[in-house]
């Protein structure tokens, strides 16, 4: 049997990186360029919202890689996670930041698309925002800070998947499995 894991562990990384890179991308080029050429608010938060909008089919399916392949590779080294030192503890915290930078990313397109609604030009748009009317101002603060979590968050990842990769060497595993029995023996006396 095969020890290599590529296709999970490529679609872990590159799922990773297209949704770290995008919002980055997103965050400082297109809202500063929307900033730059759009002239009044409405039209600035048109062009930036429409950046968005063509970008979200892309991140959710960047993202469902991540997951899909995160889970294979939990899958496949779940005997590490039980037995070596500090791999359950990392893969804690990466689970945790995970789940963070999901509810940042589902915050920021909640509060986009009421963004998006409320300056569009559209009149069934501004008839659906004035249905749930926003105070623009806050949700526009709210929303820049939530696209600046999100290439936080999902860069913690990538620092995380180099701690695991480290923890992998195999001058890491041995010490780290015998001091994981070890300490497991000392917990049962």
């Amino acid at each position: 049997m095969s020890e290599r894991n590529t296709l999970v562990r490529s679609l872990h990384d590159v799922g990773l990186a297209a949704w770290f890179g995008g919002s980055l991308m997103g965050a400082v080029g297109l809202n500063r360029a929307a900033k730059d050429e759009g002239g009044n608010e409405a039209t600035r938060d048109r062009i930036s919202s429409s950046g968005w909008a063509k970008w979200t089919p892309v991140n959710a399916a960047a993202i469902g890689a991540h997951l899909f392949g995160g889970g294979g590779l939990l899958a496949v080294n779940a005997h590490r996670v039980a037995t070596q030192q500090g791999v359950a503890a990392s893969t804690t915290a990466k689970t945790a930041v995970t789940a963070a930078a999901l509810a940042a990313t589902a915050y920021a397109r909640v509060l986009g698309k009421k963004v998006e609604l409320a300056s569009s030009a559209d009149p069934q748009d501004a008839e659906k925002a004035q249905q749930h009317p926003i105070d623009l101002d806050k949700a526009r603060r709210q929303l820049a800070r939530a696209q600046w979590a999100v290439p936080a968050l999902t860069g913690c990842l990538v620092v995380l998947n180099a701690l695991h990769g480290e923890q992998q060497r195999p001058e890491e595993q041995l010490p780290g499995m015998w001091e994981r029995a070890r300490s497991a023996t000392h917990f049962m006396s």
